[in-house]
């Protein structure tokens, strides 16, 4: 740093260390907010049901008694407080905005509980919708152990702001079983890796259906793909979820947390550790 340094680097030329050496772009989470280990649940595409993982993910945690949260960055097409019949509105007070809770207490925030109707559409450009993501991590009072930010599809503004902005300790990747899977996640591997983020592993939806008379699996799409493509980028397959009918009622009643599957528990082994035997 120059003997003559102003300590305003707007007005100053100088080429001092202070102004070459890479500076982080991560944010502080609110001053009153408690946030244990923050994971990103992504995809390089849409409609692969990461908003699904997400939620069962939180519910799995909550189970194992852990505080949980879910910042939902999907900005444009917020589906978790639906999935967890949440429509009230979220408020604040003097140290910020304040989650709603679900009726399992599970913690969220989502543009949906800002919006006069929940119905109407974001018509906002990139920067925008990245600088709300970030206020939903520099503005609320989180008080959680866990906290799932559920990915809007692709690799564009939002997913940058978040990789930019918030101290992930992983990502969880989610395919679907079509051949072009590789690419997606190809797409989601090279971004995490440019951003420095851990990938926890990569969760293959939609990959069966399960016969209702014969209990058989039946893979709808073919014989999933995502085992290859992950390995091709040393992950593991964490889990396979089948496509399954009481999962999508169970969602659109707003009654996720009343799901019983277990299909992601290696998922939550993965980063909260083995659960304690019953």
């Amino acid at each position: 740093m120059s003997e003559e340094c102003t300590h305003d680097c707007s007005t100053c030329g100088v080429d001092c260390s202070s102004r070459t050496e890479p500076q982080s772009l991560l944010k502080p989470h609110n001053p009153a907010a408690r946030v244990g280990k923050v994971y990103g649940v992504v995809s390089g595409k849409g409609g692969v049901g990461k908003s699904m993982v997400t939620s069962q993910l939180a519910v799995l945690a909550r189970r194992r008694g852990l505080s949980v949260g879910i910042l939902d960055a999907d900005i444009t097409g917020p589906s978790i407080p639906k999935a967890f019949g949440v429509h009230s509105r979220a408020m604040g007070d003097e140290r910020g905005m304040l989650p709603v809770e679900t009726a399992g207490g599970i913690q969220m925030i989502s543009v949906n509980l800002l919006l006069d109707d929940e119905t109407d559409p974001v018509l906002w450009r990139g920067p925008v919708i990245g600088g709300v993501v970030t206020q939903f991590w520099t503005d609320v009072v989180w008080d959680v152990d866990c906290l799932f930010v559920d990915m809007p599809p692709g690799t564009g503004d939002v997913a940058l702001s978040v990789f930019q902005s918030l101290p992930l300790d992983g990502i969880i990747i989610v395919a679907s079983p079509q051949e072009l899977v590789s690419m997606v996640v190809e797409k989601a591997v090279k971004m995490a890796e440019m951003m420095n983020i851990p990938i926890v592993g990569v969760v293959e939806n939609m990959s069966y259906v399960i016969c209702p008379d014969c209990g058989k699996e039946i893979p709808l799409f073919g014989q999933g793909k995502t085992e290859a493509a992950a390995k091709a980028h040393g992950l593991k397959l964490l889990a396979r979820m089948p496509i399954d009918p009481q999962l999508a009622r169970l969602a659109d009643e707003g009654r996720i947390e009343d799901l019983e599957g277990r299909w992601l528990e290696p998922v939550a082994d993965a980063i909260l550790g083995p659960a304690e035997e019953e």
